[in-house]
Protein backbone atom coordinates (compact mmCIF):
# COMPACT_ATOMS: atom_id res chain seq x y z
CA UNK A 1 0.00 0.00 0.00
CA UNK A 2 1.17 3.18 -0.80
CA UNK A 3 1.06 6.15 1.73
CA UNK A 4 0.32 9.25 -0.89
CA UNK A 5 2.01 11.87 0.98
CA UNK A 6 5.64 9.42 0.64
CA UNK A 7 4.20 9.53 -2.56
CA UNK A 8 3.89 13.18 -3.04
CA UNK A 9 6.78 13.62 -1.33
CA UNK A 10 8.83 11.29 -3.58
CA UNK A 11 7.80 12.82 -6.96
CA UNK A 12 8.18 16.29 -5.97
CA UNK A 13 11.76 15.27 -4.67
CA UNK A 14 11.94 13.37 -8.11
CA UNK A 15 11.42 17.10 -10.06
CA UNK A 16 14.38 18.52 -9.00
CA UNK A 17 16.33 15.62 -10.20
CA UNK A 18 18.56 15.62 -13.03
CA UNK A 19 17.16 13.01 -16.07
CA UNK A 20 20.50 11.05 -15.13
CA UNK A 21 19.55 10.90 -10.75
CA UNK A 22 16.40 10.22 -11.95
CA UNK A 23 17.32 7.05 -12.98
CA UNK A 24 19.69 6.37 -10.30
CA UNK A 25 16.38 7.07 -8.25
CA UNK A 26 14.69 4.57 -10.40
CA UNK A 27 17.28 1.97 -9.54
CA UNK A 28 17.70 2.15 -6.38
CA UNK A 29 13.49 1.89 -6.06
CA UNK A 30 14.19 -1.03 -8.22
CA UNK A 31 16.60 -2.77 -5.91
CA UNK A 32 14.76 -2.42 -2.85
CA UNK A 33 11.77 -4.17 -4.22
CA UNK A 34 13.67 -6.96 -5.79
CA UNK A 35 13.16 -10.44 -4.34
CA UNK A 36 16.68 -10.92 -4.89
CA UNK A 37 19.64 -8.58 -3.78
CA UNK A 38 20.97 -6.76 -6.99
CA UNK A 39 24.67 -6.35 -7.49
CA UNK A 40 26.32 -2.88 -7.44
CA UNK A 41 26.86 -0.73 -11.26
CA UNK A 42 30.02 0.03 -12.09
CA UNK A 43 28.99 3.96 -11.88
CA UNK A 44 27.92 3.00 -8.49
CA UNK A 45 31.42 1.09 -7.24
CA UNK A 46 33.59 3.93 -9.31
CA UNK A 47 31.72 6.37 -7.50
CA UNK A 48 33.14 5.12 -3.83
CA UNK A 49 36.24 3.88 -5.21
CA UNK A 50 39.46 5.45 -3.48
CA UNK A 51 37.18 6.36 -0.71
CA UNK A 52 38.74 4.19 2.24
CA UNK A 53 42.18 5.57 3.52
CA UNK A 54 45.43 3.34 3.72
CA UNK A 55 45.20 2.92 7.47
CA UNK A 56 41.39 1.30 7.11
CA UNK A 57 41.62 -0.46 3.99
CA UNK A 58 45.29 -2.21 5.78
CA UNK A 59 43.06 -2.60 9.10
CA UNK A 60 40.22 -4.45 6.95
CA UNK A 61 42.74 -6.16 5.67
CA UNK A 62 44.21 -7.69 8.19
CA UNK A 63 40.77 -8.58 9.96
CA UNK A 64 39.64 -10.90 7.06
CA UNK A 65 42.89 -12.67 6.60
CA UNK A 66 42.79 -13.19 10.27
CA UNK A 67 38.80 -13.84 11.04
CA UNK A 68 37.79 -14.98 7.29
CA UNK A 69 40.73 -17.05 5.94
CA UNK A 70 40.82 -19.78 7.79
CA UNK A 71 39.61 -23.72 6.95
CA UNK A 72 38.13 -25.83 9.90
CA UNK A 73 38.95 -29.20 8.74
CA UNK A 74 36.87 -30.75 11.44
CA UNK A 75 33.41 -28.55 10.28
CA UNK A 76 32.28 -30.24 7.69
Amino acid sequence: MVDPAIKEQILSELDRLSPKLQRRALELVHGLVASSPKGASLTELFSVAGSLDKQSAREMREAIEEHCERVDLHEW
